[in-house]
This record gives structure tokens, sequence and C-alpha cells, in this order.
């Protein structure tokens, strides 16, 4: 795919600062089981996660809804700069089944770490839906992230 078709189309951008460290917010993106309990865009959803984080590895992700329904996602991993930066290709349904691009920035901000997430690529009137989508998956995510770190310093001896 040629650089101009990589940009065509709408785009979005969703900020969400979590508390906790660039490196943790990195690895919950790069753990299949940490991914399967945030990554639901709405509510009821379950997750299924197959990744092989590195460049040129590839991932599944199976959104499966609260009916049953099976929403299967795909990409390819561009850029894996821990903690800095992940690159990958994103394919699904939603998506008219057209390869977009999704960056994640993790940013070291006051409070923890601020993820800049961009999708861009997207065909004509899916940004919105995206946009809502990954807000709803940012909050899980700074939910499951939390509780990791909650988990983490409960069970270091005093």
């Amino acid at each position: 795919m040629g650089k101009a078709q990589e940009n065509a189309g709408e785009s979005l951008e969703v900020r969400h600062v979590i508390a906790a460290s660039p490196e943790r917010v990195f690895d919950a993106w790069t753990d299949a089981d940490s991914m399967s309990r945030w990554m639901r865009p709405g509510p009821g959803m379950q997750c299924r996660c197959r990744l092989d984080v590195r460049v040129g590895g590839t991932f599944e992700i199976d959104m499966i809804a609260p009916d049953g329904t099976t929403l299967p996602h795909t990409g390819t991993y561009r850029l894996v700069d821990r903690p800095r930066k992940l690159v990958f290709t994103w394919v699904s349904g939603p998506t008219d089944n057209r390869e977009t691009i999704v960056t994640v920035e993790f940013l070291a901000a006051s409070g923890g770490t601020e993820m800049v997430l961009r999708h861009e690529g997207l065909p004509a009137g899916a940004a919105k839906p995206h946009e809502s989508g990954w807000q709803e998956i940012a909050r899980h995510l700074a939910a499951t992230v939390a509780d990791a770190a909650s988990a983490t310093s409960t069970e270091r001896p005093s």
C-alpha cells in the first residue's frame, strides 16, 4: 500500500493520562493476557488476543459481543519501540477490511503516562465510532493497569 493511500481517509486522536509508568502501559499493549482484559470497546464485550510483538509480527484480536458475535481484527507491527511507541496496521470489518494505521505513543506525564493514540486511513464515517471505541478501551486500559499496579504493591513484603 502506498504512502498516499495510507494517509487517505479519516483520522482520529485519543489522549488519555494513565496512572502508571510508560513501561507499564507499553507492556500492557504487548501482553496478550493483559490486553484480553482491556481491549473491549463496549459493555459486556470480551476479547481474545494472539500477539507476536516484533516488527513484521502479526496480531489477531477477536472482540466478542454479548450475543457471541465475534468481530475479528488483525494487523502487523511496523514499529516496536519500548516504552515510547507502537505502530501497527489495523484491519477489521468496520475499516471495510482495509489496512489502516494505528500509532500509540507513551509520553511521561505528571501523574503517569499520557497515551496518545492516532488511527489514520479510516473509511468515510468510521472515525467517530472508532474514536468512541478507542476512548472506552483507554478507560479499560487505565483501570487494568491501575489494578495490576495495586496488586503488585500489596504483594510486596513490608
